[in-house]
C-alpha cells in the first residue's frame, strides 16, 4: 500500500512563520528596523536567498516594509484600530474620556493580573527599567517624556502577560492612550499631591507584579484608575467653579 508523500515546508515559509511569531509576541515591534540580511541569515541558520524570499512574502502581507537604501522595517500600522478622526472625537468629547477610563479598568486589570502570574525575570527587569524611566522624568518634571514613559510602563505590563491579543490590543490603543494619559496628567498634575499619588500607585502596581501577587496587582491597577477618575472629576468641579466666578466678576464690572 502506497502512502501519500509528506510535503516538506519550504525554508522560506518556515522563516516567514517564525518572523510572524516574533511580531505577534512583541519580539519585533512596529516600526523596528530588522538587522542586516547577513545577520538574520546567520541567526536563522539559513541561506540569504531563502531569507530574502521570506522577507518578500511578509512584505506582500503588509507586515514588513522595505525602504530604498534604508533597510527593512516592521510595519508601523500594525493594530491601527483607531483612525485619526476617531482620535479627534475622543479628544473633543469629555464624556469619552470616562468611557476610555472604564475600558482601561477592564483591560489593565486583566493585564496586571496575568503579568503577576506569568512574568519572567527578563520581563520584570524591563518593567523595573520602565518604572525607573518614569521615576526620572517625574523628578525632572519633564512632562512630555513622563507621559511617554507612563504609556511604555503600561505596555510593558501587557507584554509581561505573554498574551498576544492583550499585548496587541494595548499596542493598538497606544496613540489613544498617549493622548488620554497626556490629557489626564495636564488636568491633575498642577496639584503636586495628586501627581505624587499617581506616581506612588505605579510603584505599588510594579511591586505586586514583581512579588507575583495577581489579585494585589489587579487591585492596584483598579485603585490607580479609580484615583485618576476621581481626580479628573474633582478638577472638573474646580474648573466649573472658576468659570462661574469669572462670569460673576465680568457681570459686576
Amino acid at each position: 500500500m502506497a502512502y501519500p508523500s509528506v510535503k516538506q515546508s519550504k525554508i522560506s515559509d518556515v522563516i516567514m512563520l517564525k518572523m510572524e511569531e516574533m511580531i505577534l509576541e512583541g519580539t519585533l515591534l512596529p516600526g523596528q528596523k530588522l538587522p542586516p540580511e547577513r545577520e538574520l541569515a546567520v541567526q536563522f541558520e539559513v541561506s540569504r536567498p531563502s531569507l530574502r524570499e521570506a522577507v518578500q512574502k511578509l512584505a506582500a502581507k503588509g507586515l514588513l516594509i522595505s525602504r530604498q537604501g534604508g533597510g527593512t522595517y516592521v510595519s508601523e500600522n500594525l493594530g491601527g484600530t483607531f483612525s485619526d478622526p476617531l482620535l479627534e472625537l475622543f479628544r473633543n468629547h469629555p464624556e469619552a474620556q470616562y468611557d476610555l477610563l472604564e475600558f482601561r479598568h477592564a483591560l489593565e486589570g486583566v493585564s496586571a493580573y496575568y503579568a503577576a502570574v506569568r512574568s519572567t525575570a527578563a520581563d520584570k527587569k524591563i518593567l523595573r527599567e520602565r518604572y525607573e524611566d518614569l521615576q526620572r522624568y517625574h523628578e525632572q518634571k519633564a512632562f512630555d517624556k513622563e507621559v511617554s514613559a507612563d504609556v511604555e510602563f503600561h505596555l510593558a505590563i501587557a507584554a509581561a502577560t505573554h498574551n498576544m491579543v492583550l499585548l496587541h490590543m494595548m499596542r493598538a490603543l497606544f496613540n489613544l492612550m498617549k493622548q488620554h494619559i497626556g490629557d489626564n496628567l495636564r488636568n491633575v498634575y498642577p496639584k503636586a499631591n495628586w501627581r505624587s499619588s499617581i506616581h506612588h500607585q505605579h510603584g505599588v502596581l510594579l511591586e505586586a507584579i514583581e512579588m507575583g501577587d495577581p489579585e494585589r496587582a489587579r487591585q492596584a491597577a483598579h485603585d490607580h484608575l479609580v484615583y485618576v477618575e476621581e481626580a479628573l472629576l474633582e478638577q472638573g468641579k474646580e474648573n466649573t467653579r472658576l468659570e462661574r466666578a469669572l462670569r460673576r466678576a465680568h457681570l459686576h464690572r
